[in-house]
């Protein structure tokens, strides 16, 4: 969390036992520190490495800095990674940002801090990394979605809407993705989960982009702008239509508002 910063000793209190610390909470800090670098210098000695764990997790008049190399974190790892895609999709590089957006949630392997006894500080510090999870999750899911990769998507999609459901920007992925699939009823039926999840929880209506995708959706057949979104079968390529060698099927061609199949339905990058 602080990697290479002076944690004050104060904050260190303050996250251990919050309002009530014990008595001697500053000598069971130097206590747990000692611990700390044992297990430190043994996992050293493990894996054939000669680091002096005082060196590591080093004492400072103004409290304990915990010394490390930016590319062992995977924090680390994951933030830059997601910051090369919120560039390249500014850039509108769909493949290139849905390649950096999967690289950099490789680096996830469960929910953030899961097996730490969180303070405050840590509680908030895992919000944040799980947030930018979450929003790394939807930018690579609209890379797909703009790439045409509709058939595939279905599946991680119901998940993820089923984890989040009030989230608007899956939800209009998800209907999407299954209105592309030429599965306009259960299109229908995910804006209908959505709004009673709204409705119920939290006394909204869907916005109005998501609406005018409901609309659109349920007008099929009316042909209202020149924007032509075609849908492929289940047997067809998940790639743009008509690129070479894609089966295309003979159906009648589904059209959407421009300002609705355009919208991004996203949250922003980092500032």
């Amino acid at each position: 969390m602080h990697a290479n910063d002076v944690v004050p000793v104060d904050i260190l209190i303050s996250e251990l036992w919050s309002e009530s610390p014990p008595r001697h909470a500053r000598t069971t800090i130097q206590t747990y520190i000692l611990g700390l670098r044992k297990l430190m210098q043994s996992a050293a000695a493990a894996a054939g490495e000669a680091d002096d764990a005082k060196q590591v997790l080093v004492t400072t008049p103004a409290g304990y800095l915990l010394r490390v190399r930016r590319d062992s974190v995977d924090a680390g790892h994951f933030e830059r990674l997601a910051n090369i895609g919120y560039r390249t999709r500014e850039r509108q590089e769909h493949a290139a940002a849905a390649r950096a957006f999967a690289e950099a949630l490789s680096w996830w392997r469960g929910p953030a801090l899961a097996d730490v006894q969180a303070g405050p500080r840590l509680r908030l510090y895992a919000q944040n990394l799980s947030e930018g999870r979450l929003n790394a999750l939807f930018c690579r899911i609209e890379a797909d979605v703009r790439l045409g990769r509709h058939h595939e998507l279905i599946g991680e999609l119901s998940v993820v809407t089923s984890q989040h459901p009030t989230h608007e920007g899956l939800v209009a992925h998800l209907m999407l993705a299954l209105y592309r699939s030429g599965r306009r009823c259960e299109a229908l039926e995910a804006y209908q989960r959505l709004r009673a999840n709204l409705t119920d929880k939290r006394g909204l209506e869907p916005s109005p982009a998501l609406r005018r995708l409901h609309r659109s959706m349920l007008s099929a057949d009316q042909a209202t702008t020149n924007l032509i979104e075609p849908w492929q079968g289940a047997l067809g390529t998940l790639g743009a239509p008509g690129a070479q060698g894609t089966p295309q099927r003979s159906v009648p061609q589904q059209r959407i508002p421009t300002d609705v199949a355009t919208a991004p339905w996203s949250v922003g990058g980092p500032g």
